[in-house]
């Protein structure tokens, strides 16, 4: 699976929240280390999430986003690649959910 397949769903989903795109990005960012102009290459060069998080940097915080999503608790998921997954899909259902974000940011 491409991360440029789920992208457009991710952007329906918080604009839908009436949040933007800029904040979809710097939560993205925030997880993955990717500037914009890196992300606009994982989304045109069709960058499957293995690779997306292979050459991400994860924040050191990433380990704080807890909870549950898609029936799954991300803190019990054992499979590396599959909880960054998950960790990515937190964020953004945070970020449609409304909450702040310095909380979705795990900044205190």
């Amino acid at each position: 699976m491409t991360f440029s397949s789920v992208y457009p769903h991710y952007v329906t989903k918080v604009a839908k929240k009436g949040r933007t795109v800029e904040e979809l990005h710097q939560v993205i960012s925030w997880l993955t280390g990717y500037n914009e102009e890196q992300l606009q290459k994982c989304i045109q060069e069709k960058t499957t999430f293995k690779d997306f998080f292979e050459h991400a940097t994860i924040h050191p915080n990433a380990h704080l986003i807890t909870g549950v999503i898609c029936g799954y608790r991300i803190e019990e998921i054992e499979y590396p690649l599959t909880r960054q997954v998950r960790y990515l899909d937190k964020l953004v259902d945070e970020l449609a959910k409304g909450k702040t974000i310095d909380k979705i940011l795990r900044a205190g």
